[in-house]
């Protein structure tokens, strides 16, 4: 699932390298993408590109009065083909994901849409703001942005009776964190991830708000100047818990455990996040 860290690199990217260019064409190939149906991608063909702006897990390329936003979904990503050799997939692997829309912009160069799930995530819009988004205009406040607050954090967490895992995934509480950074906030925190935040008190609360915004920002550093083509190996390398059950914690040196629950998975540590019992 792309989140915030991989998704900011991204449009980072393509606000430096899709600016100034012309939308000469689109194809789309999966129809069941296009969530604007009156306002199709067809009718961006010819507008220019002036920018580009991350909202959670959501890309918006900004084309004057217009704007093309893609939202990620579970499995969906952008793939760039053309000259720039930090972020071109000159040749697409064969098994890469399939192209879901194609858009051609000046100077040879193509951005594809691409979903690697074996069910549509992914959604195009062309809208006059992002807002207009539904997923976006729900968004919670985002722990990338310098202005986030304590405040608005313990606002999300607001004594429910939710796990807390849930609650950092949970975009209209907190906007672009998904399964494996919220994995990894909970280790650093040294929190179990089926705690409900009713349970936590002043100290883990402060723990888990340091390690909310030091995992996140500190990943979108880690992945500034990434290859766009390269930022989920980039991900699943720095990971210390999310994908690595079995292994041993980077920390005390048990075994990372996994856990199924309501529907999603975790991968913890018992030492460190639950006294050293499995959960």
């Amino acid at each position: 699932m792309p989140e915030s860290p991989e998704v900011e690199a991204l449009t980072r990217f393509l606000a430096r390298e899709a600016s100034g260019r012309e939308i000469c064409g689109v194809d789309v190939l999966e129809f069941r993408s296009v969530k604007t149906r009156s306002a199709p991608p067809a009718e961006i063909v010819g507008r220019t590109v002036t920018g580009a702006a991350r909202h959670g897990k959501h890309v918006e390329l900004l084309l004057g009065d217009k704007s093309l936003v893609v939202s990620l979904g579970r499995h969906g990503w952008i793939r760039w083909l053309g000259a720039d050799s930090r972020g071109s997939d000159t040749e697409v692997p064969a098994d890469a994901p399939p192209a879901l829309a194609s858009f051609h912009l000046s100077d040879d160069v193509a951005l594809e849409v691409t979903d690697a799930g074996s069910w549509v995530s992914l959604g195009l819009f062309v809208v006059g703001s992002a807002d207009e988004v539904p997923a976006i205009a729900k968004l919670g406040p985002d722990p990338a942005h310098d202005d986030f607050t304590r405040a608005q954090f313990d606002a999300a967490l607001g004594g429910r009776r939710k796990q807390i895992k849930a609650i950092l995934q949970e975009q209209e509480s907190l906007a672009g964190i998904g399964n494996a950074y919220s994995d990894e906030i909970l280790h650093i925190a040294r929190q179990s991830p089926v705690t409900p935040a009713a349970a936590l008190d002043p100290a883990a609360t402060d723990r888990l708000f340091d390690a909310t915004v030091s995992t996140v920002r500190e990943a979108i550093e880690a992945r500034g100047g990434v290859p766009i083509d390269q930022l989920k190996a980039q991900k699943v390398a720095a990971m210390r818990v999310h994908g690595r059950a079995g292994e041993a914690c980077p920390v005390c040196g048990d075994t990372i455990l996994d856990l199924t629950f309501s529907g999603t998975s975790a991968q913890y540590c018992p030492t460190c996040q639950n006294g050293g019992v499995p959960i």
